[in-house]
């Protein structure tokens, strides 16, 4: 019997590295840049402070996306750009008017975009300093799927933010398919700590990606982040789906 048990843990063990052996596997062959051609809009939901006193927003932006050998390429509406500098020219005349196109398009920089147009790294990215925890047999959207569960550490931090975060906790859960390739992913982080001695804060934030496959180029095509923190008296949360229509 001893031996029987013994036997079965080893198993477990190898069909768990085979879910994470099949995803690497898969991050490798799913990087190809191939010409990709879509629109993607992005709607955001920020509070900041509390009460009486809380400034509230919401915007929404969209944006065409062009990426191949020239690049990649932004296309804006004419009606996105009369937006934007509208909202500009009145933030120019009142730092307190409400901006909220200019607020969705700041999701338009290179660094948030790359999770979208170019899934696979980044999620290799997440999962480098990432411990391998368990594999289950779970469904996604209605489909059969293994779950794959990872942890994270401080390492993932830079010195700097490590001298004022004490605790943190968190987990990369991500659902493939038979051959390793992703099809959703969830990242959940919380946080707490003090800087300067006085200054407490503490914080949460969580994203959720749904991924699909253009050619051999896997992509995100709805990103949903939401965070909210608190420090020094002061409360904020904010929520951003973004959503990719890839285009013939």
């Amino acid at each position: 019997m001893r031996w029987f048990m013994i036997l079965m843990a080893i198993a477990a063990n190898a069909a768990h590295a085979d879910g994470a052996a099949d995803l690497k596997a898969a991050l490798e062959r799913l990087q190809e840049q191939a010409p990709l051609k879509a629109t993607l809009d992005a709607n955001v939901w920020r509070r900041e402070g509390e009460g009486k006193e809380a400034e509230e927003i919401n915007g929404q932006a969209s944006v065409g996306i062009e990426d191949g050998a020239r690049g990649m390429q932004l296309n804006y509406s004419r009606d996105m750009l009369t937006r934007l500098e509208a909202e500009a020219v009145a933030q120019a005349r009142n730092p307190n008017a409400k901006t909220p196109t200019l607020t969705a398009s700041r999701d338009f920089n290179p660094t948030e975009l790359r999770p979208m147009v170019s899934a696979a790294a980044t999620l290799a990215q997440q999962l480098e300093k990432a411990v391998f925890k368990a594999e289950k047999a779970d469904t996604f959207q209605g489909k059969p799927a293994r779950m794959l569960t990872y942890a994270q550490g401080l390492d993932v931090m830079s010195d700097r933010q490590r001298k004022y975060v004490k605790d943190f906790d968190g987990s990369i859960t991500i659902w493939i398919g038979a051959d390793g390739t992703p099809l959703g992913s969830r990242l959940v982080q919380n946080y707490s700590g003090r800087a300067f001695w006085v200054i407490s804060f503490s914080g949460k934030s969580e994203e959720q990606s749904t991924y699909s496959l253009a050619g051999k180029r896997l992509v995100t095509t709805r990103l949903e982040s939401r965070c909210n923190s608190a420090g020094a008296g002061e409360k904020s949360e904010f929520k951003t789906i973004k959503t990719l229509q890839l285009l013939p």
